[in-house]
């Protein structure tokens, strides 16, 4: 017999095109548009940080998650334009390994970074953060005690002759499957 539900399209977690395999949460990350939307970060079908949940904000978003059961640990947002950098140094310090990081721009991320704050975040995973410059829109996916350098990041350049809105380049999506931390046996 046939039912309607039959032709309905499957829903994956966060909206995904498709199921992670085994061992893998699904995450779906979107940056800010240009000053007026704000970033979007999903994990497992659970909104971490939105506009709508009133806690996202100018300069770079940033939710901690625990590496294996994808928990939300801590949000938080510093603005890089008018903010101080320092404090963003501090929370960036006291991640603990096995910490999985989701970061994601806000109008503008770069201004008030300096080379401690970017070696932080390339130092956990990130090979875009050096270049990352004035009001760019930037996403990224990475750990705390990673060995190699994400496969999740995206990066576009502010520039006047490819922006999408004035002033501010397009709005960066991304999906994918990270995999839960797994502890070797002692």
């Amino acid at each position: 017999m046939f039912r309607a539900s039959d032709t309905k399209p499957t829903g994956h977690k966060c909206g995904l095109s498709k199921v992670c395999p085994p061992g893998h949460m699904a995450f779906k990350l979107t940056s800010g548009a240009a000053s007026v939307v704000g970033p979007r970060m999903c994990l497992e079908d659970n909104l971490l940080m939105s506009s709508v949940k009133n806690n996202v904000g100018r300069g770079i978003n940033i939710a901690l998650l625990n590496g294996k059961t994808g928990e939300l640990i801590k949000t938080a947002y510093y603005d890089m334009w008018a903010g101080d950098v320092d404090p963003f140094i501090k929370f960036l310090k006291e991640i603990e390994d096995g910490t999985i990081v989701m970061m994601a721009s806000f109008d503008d991320p770069a201004s008030k970074l300096n080379d401690e704050a970017r070696k932080l975040i390339a130092d956990l995973g990130s090979s875009a953060v050096g270049n990352l410059g004035f009001r760019d829109n930037w996403i990224f996916v990475g750990g705390k005690g990673i060995k190699t350098k994400t496969p999740f990041e995206q990066h576009i350049k502010n520039s006047a002759d490819t922006n999408k809105y004035e002033g501010w380049p397009e709005v960066l999506e991304m999906e994918g499957c990270i995999p839960r931390r797994q502890d070797s046996a002692r």
